[in-house]
């Protein structure tokens, strides 16, 4: 049920006092015997990284990536202060200075850049990313904990997009199959901020949105972001409409302690477009292709498909530093998510290939989180081995509703059943269809979860000598999932199960050898496990015929390296090889009819090369390069065989952005994207071609606090296709758009 204004702001309150209060009676307890710690320029408070004291390192981390495409210290990868050179996985960070030169909005512009990570279609509907050959529309974390409805977020209120490759239970908890997208948030703090953007382009492009904070006092400071959009798309009937505010507050209390609360509203409205359909080939020696139907064709009817996702959610962050060694943190976040989607939209297309199949559904989710995450972090010293340690624990509880209808359509004016489908010719694909009729038919899904989690982990970052590093980490994990089928009786057998209760108790562990031959280099190898239970990633896919199955089980084995050339540069790499196990199969691969066993393999062996930062004043790269062999190791049905490809993943992609400033506030930059040949499904019959793209932008400062902005994607026109959902589903890509932009800052 959808909560009114009143009583979320009621809900929302009464939960956070009650959650923060228990942290905040741990840190007034321990202020007896807190040590004061010196304090730096400013008045920051010290924070201790890999054995040295330095002061404002959040506040420097964010003003490093406000001025460059490189950030050096992360709280996310460890959970503690750790330079990304000492953490033994392959992570990319995009910085706001990345976000605004190539004027991305979403975090699918993002990731564009970076290695190992790529998107697929999510039905027009959702954002779905594709980490080391594993789609995923649950693995996304704000300020580290777990935003995962199945929508789109925007980029405006954030420092920083952290992406991290391979499996992430340890830190994060269940799922980061194959990686996850961790956003950072901008938050209240004592530096003043005062930021306008403006944008207008192509397709009726505009967006507005501001960053404003100021210090109230030395204990207090407050900070609002907001954003507003209205654009059209290339393809034709699809807009976008979204909105959202921020406001945030910090507090200090008493020596080391701050306290900051803050509530997000978010709206996303949009067009569900699920692009094209395709041609099949016959076998995967003669592989089909998407239409080749002009760039902004629709199919199905964009009228009658809309989709839209209200977010309210409200956080409070608490962080005591007992000492320049030891720090509590303890972090609450409440979310109320509610989304309706409906779509009308193409299946397959005729023999002769001049007619396609239209069909129609819609599902509304609603879903309430309450999550609240404790850390405690201590630097010790045993003899002359030094340890950062980890102590941290996780409670959850998140509540869901599904509800999904098929659409029929009426073949007359006195028809009130309809026909699940009709076909239209291709030429005449857009329609519209007011009297389409919606229904719960019997495979339609109606349930209501509740997933309970209690979860406790220790990490050790061991310091044997300063060249050799051990990180040794593993968290336990209860999950609790129940699930109730509440489909109409007529659909279900009087003697069906229609209550799921089921108990996972997780073990995931996290290894790391890591070896400095100087301070700005390491070579490291990796282990990380991690769990996907059968509730799947929204936790509410249980039935009569999974409850009973183990997990899916995910292991990564990964060999990396990292250089600081200088202190505004790196460059990695990583050999990984990624195994997941329990796959649902069919007993019999030739008997449709066989059941499903967990006796599937995949496995995703690639490397990936990043290069990030300035290399001088005037030149900034970011680089990646990507090869990826991701399929099946067991033929898993009739169509998806032992040795087919994973969707969505091309073998050899690679990306560059360039950046140059030759002065007099005068800058350009050039983007070319390279994507190979990827498969639309599984049975590997439809495949998308790969293409090349280039991007391009142009800078100029008026003056010290205003600038202005021309970002033009697909400066050739390129025809390509981005990412499918199906092997109907194919998004064309854009034709050549613009984008113009006006920053002021005062």
């Amino acid at each position: 049920m959808i909560i009114n204004i009143k009583g979320f702001f009621v809900s929302l309150l009464s939960r956070l006092v009650y959650l923060g209060s228990g942290a905040t009676a741990l840190v007034s307890s321990a202020g007896a015997w807190a040590q004061e710690a010196p304090k730096g320029a400013g008045g920051q408070e010290p924070v201790r990284v890999q054995g040295a004291t330095v002061y404002g390192t959040a506040i420097d981390a964010a003003a490093e990536g406000r001025e460059s495409y490189k950030v050096t210290v992360t709280k996310g990868a460890m959970r503690t202060d750790t330079p990304l050179v000492d953490v033994p996985q392959a992570v990319s960070i995009v910085t706001v200075k990345q976000i605004e030169d190539q004027a991305a909005n979403s975090i699918g512009d993002a990731i564009r850049y970076v290695p190992g990570v790529f998107s697929a279609q999510g039905e027009g509907n959702r954002e779905t990313l594709v980490f080391r050959g594993n789609s995923t529309t649950g693995d996304f974390f704000v300020d580290g904990l777990r935003d995962d409805v199945q929508t789109y977020r925007d980029l405006y209120n954030i420092e920083r997009l952290e992406i991290y490759k391979g499996p992430n239970a340890m830190i994060f908890g269940r799922g980061g199959i194959g990686g996850l997208a961790n956003r950072v948030t901008k938050v209240a703090g004592w530096d003043t901020v005062r930021e306008f953007r403006l944008e207008g382009g192509s397709f009726n492009h505009k967006r507005a949105q501001f960053d404003l904070g100021t210090a109230l006092s030395n204990a207090a400071a407050v900070r609002l972001t907001g954003v507003y959009q209205d654009s059209d798309s290339y393809r034709d009937g699809v807009n976008y409409n979204r909105w959202g505010f921020n406001p945030t507050a910090s507090f200090r209390i008493g020596t080391g302690t701050t306290v900051t609360v803050g509530y997000e509203h978010f709206q996303d409205d949009r067009i569900a477009d699920r692009g094209v359909p395709a041609r099949p080939g016959a076998s995967a020696t003669n592989v089909g292709s998407p239409l080749d139907t002009p760039r902004d064709q629709f199919f199905g009817d964009p009228v009658g498909s809309p989709t839209y996702t209200n977010t309210d959610a409200g956080t409070l962050y608490i962080e005591h530093r007992f000492s320049d060694a030891v720090t509590l943190r303890n972090r609450t976040r409440y979310a109320d998510y509610d989304k309706l989607y409906r779509n009308v939209f193409p299946g397959a297309v005729s023999a002769a290939g001049t007619s396609v199949t239209i069909s129609a559904y819609d599902n509304a989710t609603k879903r309430r989180n309450l999550i609240n995450q404790t850390d405690l972090n201590a630097e010790f010293s045993t003899g002359p081995i030094t340890h950062t340690l980890l102590v941290g624990a996780e409670l959850g509880r998140q509540e869901t509703e599904n509800f999904r209808r098929e659409g029929f359509f009426p073949t007359s004016a006195t028809d009130t059943v309809g026909t699940s489908s009709i076909t239209v010719p291709i030429a005449a694909s857009n329609i519209r269809r007011p009297d389409l009729i919606y229904r719960p038919a019997a495979t339609s899904g109606n349930n209501a979860g509740v997933l309970k989690v209690a979860a406790g982990y220790v990490q050790d970052q061991i310091a044997l000598s300063p060249m050799f590093k051990v990180i040794l980490g593993v968290r336990y994990e209860y999950l609790n999932t129940k699930v109730t089928d509440r489909r109409p009786a007529m659909f279900v057998p009087a003697s069906q199960q229609r209550e799921f209760d089921v108990t996972d108790n997780l073990w995931s562990p996290r290894a790391g050898l890591i070896f400095k031959p100087a301070e700005n280099a390491s070579i490291y190898a990796a282990y990380s496990r991690t769990y996907l239970p059968r509730g799947g990633d929204q936790f509410t896919s249980l039935s009569v015929s999974n409850q009973n199955l183990d997990p899916e089980k995910y292991q990564n084995y990964e060999i990396g390296a990292k250089w600081d050339i200088n202190p505004g540069f790196n460059v990695t790499a990583a050999v990984f090889r990624l195994d997941r196990s329990n796959v649902l199969a069919l007993s019999d691969p030739n008997n449709a009819a066989s059941p499903t066993i967990p006796i599937g393999r995949q496995r995703t062996e690639g490397v990936e090369l990043s290069a990030q930062g300035s290399i001088t004043d005037q030149l900034s790269i970011v680089g990646a390069y990507t090869y990826s062999d991701a399929k099946f190791r067991d033929t898993v049905s009739g169509t998806v065989r032992a040795g087919n490809q994973l969707t969505n993943v091309p073998k050899h992609s690679g990306s560059i952005w360039t950046r140059f400033n030759p002065g007099a506030g005068v800058g350009g930059a050039i983007g070319v994207i390279r994507q190979g040949r990827r498969f639309a499904g599984t049975d590997n019959i439809v495949a998308m071609p790969g293409y090349t793209r280039v991007d391009a932008a142009a800078f100029y400062d008026v003056s010290e606090n205003l600038s202005l902005q021309l970002n033009v994607e697909n400066v050739f026109n390129q025809r390509y296709f981005l990412y499918a959902n199906s092997n109907n589903n194919i998004t064309p890509g854009s034709p050549t758009a613009f984008k113009a932009g006006l920053t002021a800052r005062f």
